[in-house]
């Protein structure tokens, strides 16, 4: 049997449902811990608390924090299974997926109903989860998020639903890999990584979304704050309402790396229009492209890379090349 060890940050798959009220709220004992025997079942088990907080409190210093803990632990285990809370496991799975630079399975799981909820897949995820970091072919993969009998890539994987079990979804590209009763089974694997170790985050990076009659007060406000960079969810294939323009030039000028994604979750920006604020105009400005990228998985990622570089033609080479 294979040495997995669960790391539990906190979330829904650790809290527990008050019969009463109906609130779900974090409990004094995780409440998978007393199902070891269950779990043994399947693989010799370690159990850590790196820390106890609802997602929505986890920053990218958190992150850093359990991807230094990881690589802390990962040489005594087969493989790693974290379980988080779902509101920003993607954030996290993706953080960890650029940072880490190991072989071994790094799993990441939550739960959308507490372990007392009628229904509950909490258990029945973490099960799964320590099924996959103990497969062979989950190695060299990157960090993965199981969830509800699917292997998703932590680059494609986003919460979809505010509710439903089957939340996690990876649009456009679909899971790489599904969970049955006896298998294991990946249908494709991940090509490549950029992967970027740090030992620091420490950069001031803003996501902002754009929407019919955007101007400039909210580019200009967010100047006045100096950030070391900013992520925009652009409209379509990458254009911004022409008021914008003007900000965004300064920005670049005052050395802020700008990155555009989409506010649509299928497709990539690319540089296709040629009017006031359109995609071409955008590039030619020095906005950074960035492909086949979430909007919080681009701030993820320029945070990571600011530590490295703020250097325009590394910044842009990056995005460009996911």
């Amino acid at each position: 049997m294979k040495n997995i060890l669960i790391i539990h940050t906190g979330g829904t798959i650790s809290m527990l449902e008050d019969k009463e009220t109906g609130e779900v709220n974090t409990a004094d004992i995780h409440p998978l811990s007393a199902l070891g025997s269950q779990l043994g079942h399947y693989a010799t088990i370690d159990e850590k608390i790196v820390f106890e907080l609802p997602s929505p409190q986890i920053t990218p210093v958190h992150m850093l924090e359990l991807a230094k803990k990881i690589i802390e632990f990962i040489p005594n285990y087969d493989g790693i299974v974290v379980t988080h809370g779902t509101d920003t496991l993607e954030e996290t799975a993706y953080f960890l997926d650029v940072v880490l630079e190991i072989d071994k399975p790094v799993i990441v799981t939550g739960a959308m109903r507490s372990s007392n909820e009628i229904g509950s897949d909490a258990l029945y995820n973490l099960i799964s989860s320590i099924r996959v970091a103990s497969d062979e072919d989950a190695a060299r993969q990157g960090v993965l998020v199981v969830m509800n009998d699917e292997i998703h890539a932590a680059k494609n994987v986003t919460k979809t639903s505010t509710s439903n079990v089957a939340t996690f979804q990876s649009p456009q590209f679909g899971p790489i890999g599904l969970i049955t009763k006896d298998s294991i089974l990946f249908h494709r694997r991940i090509r490549t990584r950029r992967v970027q170790p740090v030992q620091t985050i420490s950069k001031k990076v803003f996501l902002l979304k754009a929407f019919a009659g955007m101007d400039e007060q909210f580019l200009q406000s967010i100047r006045l704050a100096k950030p070391d960079g900013l992520v925009i969810e652009g409209l379509g294939q990458g254009n911004l309402p022409k008021d914008t323009i003007k900000p965004i030039q300064q920005l670049i000028e005052d050395n802020i790396p700008v990155v555009l994604v989409s506010r649509c979750y299928q497709g990539v920006v690319q540089p296709t229009y040629g009017y006031d604020g359109g995609g071409k105009q955008l590039k030619q400005l020095g906005v950074i492209f960035a492909r086949g990228l979430s909007g919080p998985k681009a701030r993820i990622r320029l945070l990571i890379a600011l530590e490295k570089t703020s250097n325009y033609n590394h910044l842009k080479e990056l995005f460009e090349t996911l």
